[in-house]
């Protein structure tokens, strides 16, 4: 059932215009925030922006780093890697879903005392949660794509007012699936290449 309810997740990632209720994210959100973490530090925070100006500004911003990513940063490798899934640096599911959630990782965090405390493997431990909230986006019938834009996390920082010490970790756009939904017939590797069991 866990496989079959992944792969069509994946099926049926491209975003539709009908809103998504709050209620609803919330709840996934706090699936998310139930993932285990290095020290139980809770290294994530989840901002998720319904607002069409803001989602706007943010693919601006977005689209003008990617352009540049593609065509100055990327390398001829890269970009030919690209072009099996044929992206480009327009993002119009930014500003066309209904919601995004951007989350970012907090390295640390200071007390009332001002003292400092680490988060510990707060890399890995945002990416867990993304990925325990990428499954519950998909057991309420919601859908999205995985977006790690590069180079823009200080402007949209500054656009959401969010602390200087939070980094902007993914984007993902929200919204039920389009019934023109498409995607690349991508295979995926067999059992025997992704798992070694010693027995």
């Amino acid at each position: 059932h866990s496989l079959s309810s992944s792969k069509q997740w994946y099926q049926r990632r491209v975003r539709a215009s009908d809103p998504v209720e709050r209620e609803v994210i919330e709840q996934c959100v706090m699936a998310a925030g139930t993932s285990p973490s290095g020290a139980h530090t809770e290294p994530w925070r989840f901002v998720v922006v319904y607002n069409k100006e803001d989602r706007e500004v943010i693919r601006s911003l977005v689209e003008e780093e990617e352009r540049v990513n593609y065509e100055r940063r990327m390398g001829k490798k890269w970009l030919a890697d690209l072009q099996t899934i044929k992206t480009t640096f327009v993002k119009e599911y930014i500003s066309e879903a209904p919601a995004i959630i951007l989350v970012f990782k907090v390295p640390f965090h200071d007390d009332e005392k001002g003292v400092r405390h680490n988060h510990w493997y707060y890399e890995a431990s945002v990416s867990i949660a993304v990925g325990i909230l990428l499954c519950a986006l998909n057991n309420v019938g919601l859908v999205t794509v995985t977006s790690t834009p590069m180079n823009c996390g200080p402007a949209l920082r500054r656009l959401l007012n969010r602390p200087d010490h939070e980094k902007l970790a993914y984007l993902l756009p929200i919204g039920y699936p389009s019934d023109k939904a498409t995607v690349p017939d991508f295979t995926r590797k067999p059992l025997d290449e992704i798992c070694t069991f010693i027995e």
